[in-house]
């Protein structure tokens, strides 16, 4: 078989429990630097070539999550996911995520809140449909206990999203009344609880802390119009959903993912982070029509 054609699946795999393009970049490096640091007879002995790899690649991501609770902890305000484009930005075909409902920012939110043993437990059964006996190998414990924890991940998964379309017009909608700074019809399309939680590093400013409450979030909107002059809002997808990108001279300063249940929005995700947006580039082929801020 062709080894290398098991690379899109592991970096699906690793992005998904780890939320971090680049780490996941790393992971599947990794792995494959250890599949060829064995022996001609040691890799002929391997049944299964692209189950050995899963399974290294999966325990790797394990070790990564135990030691990412202690960096987030350092990480300056809100942490996010890495989110990524379509087309993933990339130049090789082969490193592109596979974009489905798995992969929204919503969904690995989610996965944020597991503990690493639960988030690996999941994915792979879930997500990946490993059955237990080889998720528990991974895990180093009894298929009843990897069952138990996919099990407990599983309660925490919100219901599905509202559809891709209707998504769509609403986050649409949100583009066209922050143009205009309308606070009323921003508030309109929030739930009143919604929050808003912004990802800059420490190496760009934004809010310290989430925004709760549809006022809250509307005036926070239409303040960055101001503060950020020249801005043009994109209608892309992020993470295979309907988001908003901010340019600014040509380069994405902004990603931002929704969650929208219904006919509102429930949490607005921005990451602004520059070191998490090394995918994303303008392509003029793609550019929607923009919304010009003053």
């Amino acid at each position: 078989m062709d080894i290398l054609s098991e690379r899109p699946r592991l970096l699906g795999l690793a992005y998904r429990l780890l939320g971090s393009l680049s780490d996941a970049e790393d992971v599947v490096q990794e792995a494959y630097g250890r599949w060829y640091a064995l022996t001609d007879p040691g890799r002929a002995a391997i049944e299964s070539p692209g189950a050995w790899l899963t399974t290294v690649a999966s325990r790797i991501c394990l070790d990564l999550l135990g030691s990412a609770r202690a960096r987030r902890e350092r990480y300056v305000g809100s942490w996010l996911p890495e989110p990524v484009p379509d087309e993933a930005g990339l130049t090789d075909p082969a490193d592109r995520v596979a974009l489905d409902e798995t992969v929204t920012m919503a969904f690995l939110v989610v996965l944020e809140s597991m503990t690493p043993a639960e988030r690996v437990a999941f994915v792979l059964h879930d997500v990946f449909g490993y059955p237990f006996a080889e998720v528990a190998d991974v895990l180093g414990r009894s298929p009843a206990a990897a069952r138990q924890l996919a099990s407990s991940a599983r309660r925490r998964v919100p219901s599905a999203p509202a559809p891709r379309d209707r998504s769509a017009d609403v986050v649409r909608a949100f583009k066209r009344a922050w143009a205009a700074n309308d606070i009323e019809g921003l508030v309109g399309l929030l739930d009143p609880d919604a929050t808003a939680t912004a990802d800059g590093g420490g190496l760009v400013s934004t809010a310290p802390e989430p925004i709760t409450g549809a006022a809250r979030i509307a005036r926070y909107a239409v303040e960055i119009t101001q503060l950020v002059p020249a801005m043009d809002i994109e209608e892309r997808l992020v993470n295979g959903a309907p988001g908003l990108v901010a340019v600014r001279d040509g380069v994405v300063i902004t990603v931002m993912a929704f969650d929208v249940v219904g006919d509102v929005i429930r949490n607005v995700w921005a990451v602004r982070n520059p070191e998490k947006l090394r995918a994303w580039v303008t392509s003029p082929s793609r550019r929607r029509p923009a919304a010009r801020h003053p």
